[in-house]
Parts: C-alpha cells; sequence; structure tokens
C-alpha cells in the first residue's frame, strides 16, 4: 500500500523537520496548478462536523478562489444553523434537503460528504458518477461491499475520492511519519493508541419527538455506525497503518456495553491488537467510561518513541546532562550519599522504570488538527484535477480494517482481510 507515498513527499518537498504545511512547497506546488481557476463547491451534512468543514470553507474564501454554492441536509435545525453560518461571512447558498436535486441543479466541481456513516456510499458514488469531486468524511462506508464499491467508483469515474483523515495534513504527523520512514526510531517493535472519553455520547432529541432519536443519536446504533470503531479508531488505525506503510494481516479484538444501559447498541468500551506482517503489533483501545488518558497514538521504536497527539518525541538515548565541574560535582555527591558502603550482593534483577526525562517537541508551530489544511488541500487537488492515490488508499484500508474489527469482536475470533477487498 502507497508504495508511491515517499516519492510524492520529497516531489513535494515536505521531508524533513522544518516543513510548514501552508507555507511549504507541497502547498504552493499544488496553489501553482490552476490555483486561478475558480471551482463550485458543496455540502451534504451539515450537522456539526459538517458545519465546522463549512467554516473551514468559508474561511478560505478570502484566500482561494472557488464558489460555495450549495448546502444540503434533510434536518431542518441543522441546514438552517448552515445557511445563518454561511450568511454571517456573506455568502448565499443554495439550500436542498434532497442531495439529488442538488446534483441536478448544480454544475458543482466537488462537494463535502458529511452525513450519517450509513448513508456515505451511496451519495459519494452518486456524486463521483456525476463527475463531482469527493471529501467524504471518515469512516468511508458502514458496509465492506460499499467501501468496495466506493472505491470502484472513484477509479471508473476518475473523480478524485479523498476521506477525513485529517492527520495526513498535519504539519507534525507529516513530519513524525517522514522521520519513521527515514529510520530515526529504527526498528518498529509496537505501536499502541488510545482514545478514552467521558460522556455518554449522546445528543439531545427535541422535547415531544422521540420519533428523531434513531437520526440524531445514529453513532448508536448499528444499523448506521460502528460506534467507536467506526467514529473514533478509524483515525487511529489510518496513522499505525501510515506509520507501517503497511496494512495489517490480522486483527482480534474484545468490546462491551459495560456502563452506558441505555439503550445503545454499540460498545461503550472495546480493545483491539492488529498483527502486521513482519510481527509488529498495534494494540488499541478506546471507552466513553473516563477520559484521564485521553486520545494518543504511540510509535515506539529501538532507537525512540513518538506520542503524536501531545507531540513528543523520546530517544532512548537522551543526551546526558553535563557533568557538575570539580568541587560543585563533589559537594553534590557527598549530599546525596552517594558514597555509602556498597553491597557484596544485591537482587539479580531490577525493574525498568519509565524514561524520566520530557522529551522533545516533533514540531513547533503546529496549529490545529489538519481539517483547514485538508480542505484547502482539497479545493487545490480539485483545480489541478487529481489527488494522490496513496491518500485514498489510506481512508481505504482504515475504513476495511475498522470494520472486519468489528467482526472480530462480534465474533471473538481473529479476523484476516479477504482478497477481493485489496486494491
Amino acid at each position: 500500500m502507497g508504495d508511491n507515498r515517499r516519492d510524492f513527499l520529497k516531489k513535494m518537498g515536505i521531508a524533513g523537520a522544518g516543513m510548514a504545511m501552508m507555507s511549504s512547497p507541497f502547498m504552493q506546488t499544488i496553489a501553482a496548478q490552476g490555483n486561478e481557476k475558480s471551482i463550485r463547491v458543496g455540502v451534504i451534512g451539515t450537522g456539526g462536523r459538517g458545519r465546522y468543514l463549512l467554516e473551514h470553507l468559508l474561511r478560505l474564501q478570502k484566500d482561494e478562489k472557488f464558489e460555495i454554492v450549495a448546502i444540503c441536509d434533510n434536518y431542518e435545525p441543522s441546514l438552517t444553523a448552515a445557511l445563518n453560518l454561511s450568511l454571517k461571512y456573506k455568502v448565499k447558498p443554495q439550500t436542498y434537503v434532497d442531495y439529488v436535486k442538488l446534483i441536478n441543479d448544480n454544475s458543482l466541481d466537488g462537494v463535502i460528504i458529511a452525513t450519517p456513516l450509513h448513508q456515505h456510499a451511496h451519495i459519494a458514488i452518486d456524486c463521483m458518477k456525476a463527475g463531482i469531486h469527493v471529501l467524504c468524511e471518515k469512516s468511508m462506508a458502514r458496509k465492506l461491499d460499499d467501501v468496495k464499491a466506493m472505491h470502484d467508483a472513484h477509479l471508473n469515474s476518475g473523480s478524485i475520492l479523498l476521506i477525513g483523515h485529517q492527520r495526513m495534513f498535519s504539519n507534525k504527523y507529516q513530519n513524525a511519519m517522514q522521520r519513521i520512514h527515514d529510520g530515526e526510531l529504527g526498528q518498529i517493535g509496537q505501536m499502541h493508541a488510545h482514545w478514552h472519553r467521558a460522556n455518554d455520547w449522546r445528543r439531545a432529541v427535541p422535547k415531544g419527538k422521540p420519533e428523531l432519536e434513531r437520526q440524531i443519536n445514529w453513532r448508536l446504533y448499528k444499523e448506521y455506525s460502528a460506534g467507536l470503531l467506526t467514529e473514533l479508531m478509524s483515525h487511529q488505525i489510518q496513522v499505525a497503518n501510515w506509520a507501517m506503510q503497511k496494512i495489517p494481516v490480522s486483527v482480534m479484538g474484545t468490546g462491551s456495553i459495560r456502563y452506558w444501559k441505555d439503550g445503545r447498541e454499540v460498545n461503550d468500551n472495546l480493545a483491539a491488537i492488529f498483527s502486521y506482517d513482519d510481527g509488529t503489533k498495534f494494540t488499541y483501545d478506546t471507552q466513553t467510561i473516563n477520559k484521564k488518558y485521553g486520545c494518543e497514538e504511540e510509535i515506539m521504536g529501538d532507537k525512540g518513541s513518538f506520542e503524536l497527539e501531545t507531540n513528543k518525541y523520546y530517544s532512548t538515548t537522551p543526551a546526558k546532562p553535563k557533568a557538575a565541574p570539580g568541587i560543585a560535582q563533589l559537594v553534590g555527591d557527598i549530599q546525596k550519599g552517594l558514597f555509602e558502603t556498597v553491597p557484596v550482593g544485591g537482587p539479580s534483577w531490577a525493574p525498568e522504570d519509565a524514561q524520566k526525562y520530557k522529551g522533545e517537541s516533533i514540531y513547533e508551530g503546529q496549529k490545529g488538527d489538519g481539517s483547514r489544511e485538508e480542505v484547502l488541500g482539497f479545493i487545490r487537488f480539485i483545480k489541478q484535477g487529481k489527488c494522490p492515490e496513496w491518500m485514498t488508499s489510506e481512508g481505504y484500508y482504515a475504513s476495511i480494517w475498522t470494520l472486519l474489527t468489528e467482526q472480530a469482536i462480534d465474533s471473538g475470533q481473529m479476523v484476516t482481510m479477504p482478497e477481493t477487498y485489496r486494491i
């Protein structure tokens, strides 16, 4: 997977510790290819995430040439909120409750899809068949066959299919991955990620309208979502695959509804172990019961470790502090009691403590999570008529392995990927 990733990064000039996404040759090169061309874009799905991406579009309009011509949602409060947001930026897009009518009424160049998961596939496929480039929120689809169908539509239509893994556009993550691939961490032995929250993950249903429960809280029902897997883990398996430059060979998992006994169908806690063909393991856990450990991806090699979310690099051989000169060193040693009698015998082993030093930053100056750069990248990909294929592959395999993890948890068995889903 992604054999051309490193060549692409080097070609765009973003390898190395000093890159900055908005001023890097990566974005400058894309900008140089048809940036004056005006394009027409729309947003389908204007809930919380959709409006977040819409606002990035609205803010980018002062620096980038494109039009926001249409927004669509079948839930009136979300559509009204998106229209009001647009008007705040003096933009008045056409509003739709039916995405098919939006496609038929407008000559769109690109669309952002941020609907509930189970609606992604048919909307994205219809858009790509109509010649519209697509940025679709992760995960790609609710079913494995729909994930593959989306990718097939991308290949058959020639339309861009970019999946919303914004870390691919983050300065910090781009920098860390280049350093991993250049061997700075040495041989990767293990990876671990977690995403912990402490809330019921529910959204308020309007009083007197219980029929809207499943529409509003779709993340809690298996017909529409795989819960923590598709909404959270999908990001972090993408990071693990990106670091390894390959996909797993198997996954095992377990999960349960331990705490939130409220009629939900998806687990409120789960854990999984992914194995790669070289023996590397990626362990994962997520839950909505306790948020102490938050969100993190740890990549651990024999020469060092990255903690990506918190922007930390730890060398296994950190530089030692300089020794104190002469008499100061002697006084310090005496004060610390280092001249006590050394015992002849002692324990044959001692536990290895975690590293005490505070590490170093992976990248200085990072702002945001990469979503702004992702939206800008999509606009510029549309203008040049193509998106790096490795980015599409990253989203595809993250979605496939997310759904395979659901199978492993539900069956209690180790699961591998059927060859039919290999691209």
